[in-house]
């Protein structure tokens, strides 16, 4: 009969992904007749335990490049805007999130425009974007355990074959694969 142990490890004990869009406001320099195209670069992000459960807290940058003075001139614009995006993971086992918890966020789709207008001088943009969190904490395993580990094996040189030994290897078939 097998008894058994329990090892306390670090593990997965939740793990979930959200798509979110968020929308945002840009001012620029010139009042933009047509957006020409807009790209979000330098995405960063991080994620905390904010009362049981998870915060993700970012920025980026939005660059904007647009027509103006009746599509006659063409500039860039940029700005930096910040998020924050609170995620419910359901922990297994009940567990709960707590500070010693490791909190793992991966950006599963970069942030993409989806939608751009421009209103009384003023772009307006749709942000979407999908992270994926993990949250490792400690766990318990139960594992069985051998009870007769005292035991070892006879080892046998080959100069030890006793003649009992020599008789069963005089029976082996050699053609047996040939």
């Amino acid at each position: 009969m097998a008894s058994f142990k329990e090892i306390v490890t670090k593990a997965v004990i939740g793990k979930a992904k959200k798509t979110t869009t968020s929308h945002f406001q840009m001012n620029t320099n010139e009042r933009p007749d047509t957006v020409l195209g807009c790209w979000v670069i330098n995405h960063s992000f991080r994620g905390r335990n904010n009362n049981g459960a998870v915060l993700v807290s970012g920025e980026f940058d939005v660059n904007v490049w647009y027509s103006y003075e009746n599509d006659t001139k063409t500039t860039v614009s940029s700005a930096r805007f910040q998020y924050s995006d609170p995620m419910k993971i359901r922990l297994k086992d009940d567990q709960h999130l707590t500070d010693a918890a490791e909190i793992i966020v991966r950006s599963l789709r970069q942030p993409t425009v989806t939608n751009v207008s421009v209103e009384n001088g003023m772009v307006h943009l749709d942000i979407e974007k999908e992270l994926g969190i993990e949250v490792v904490g400690d766990t318990k395993l139960k594992v069985p355990v051998e009870e007769d580990e005292d035991e070892y094996e006879e080892i046998i040189d080959d100069e030890e074959i006793t003649m009992a030994d020599e008789e069963e290897i005089s029976k082996v078939d050699t053609e047996y694969l040939g």
